[in-house]
């Protein structure tokens, strides 16, 4: 058997996930594309107006895209790790928790569940322990941009009690 019979046979097959990530960057190019042709321009005499850096950012995924499909059609991306969905679950769910608590119990207490889901997520796994440091955390953090820097952030009950 010759060398090229070997390596023929060892060949990987095209990378479906690859495949579908690249239909997606040229689906993205497209609506930037799409969106910037209907960008009113502002002086019909200068070539650079507000649809030119987005024009230019659609070029550019668009042949990240096209790039993506010939890499993943010859199958040349490495192989992936297995992938872990428990973390990913624990850091989505603090994520949509932060979300719902928000304008209920305030900054403080919605980014320190955040902190302790992320945190379990991580491998962190007293969540009594992190709660609390995340909280402390957010609520000096809100501290710093609410009353120092005057910016608004939601506050909630623990924000009333010490402000």
């Amino acid at each position: 058997m010759s060398e090229a019979d070997t390596s023929s046979a060892t060949k990987r097959r095209p990378d479906w996930a690859a495949l579908v990530i690249a239909v997606f960057l040229i689906a993205v190019a497209a609506v930037v594309f799409w969106d910037a042709s209907h960008l009113k321009t502002i002086a019909q005499y200068d070539r650079i107006g507000p649809s030119t850096v987005p024009r230019v950012v659609a070029l550019g995924l668009f042949c990240l895209g096209i790039w993506t499909v010939i890499e993943a059609w010859r199958g040349d991306f490495p192989e992936r790790e297995h992938q872990e969905v428990a973390p990913v679950i624990w850091i989505v769910a603090g994520l949509a928790g932060q979300m719902l608590l928000l304008r209920i119990a305030g900054f403080s207490i919605a980014t320190g569940v955040l902190f302790a889901l992320t945190a379990r997520g991580f491998g962190k796994r007293q969540i009594w322990f992190s709660l609390p440091i995340g909280i402390i955390m957010s609520f000096i953090v809100w501290t710093i941009f609410s009353q120092l820097l005057q910016l608004s952030l939601p506050a909630g009950p623990l924000e009333h009690l010490f402000f």
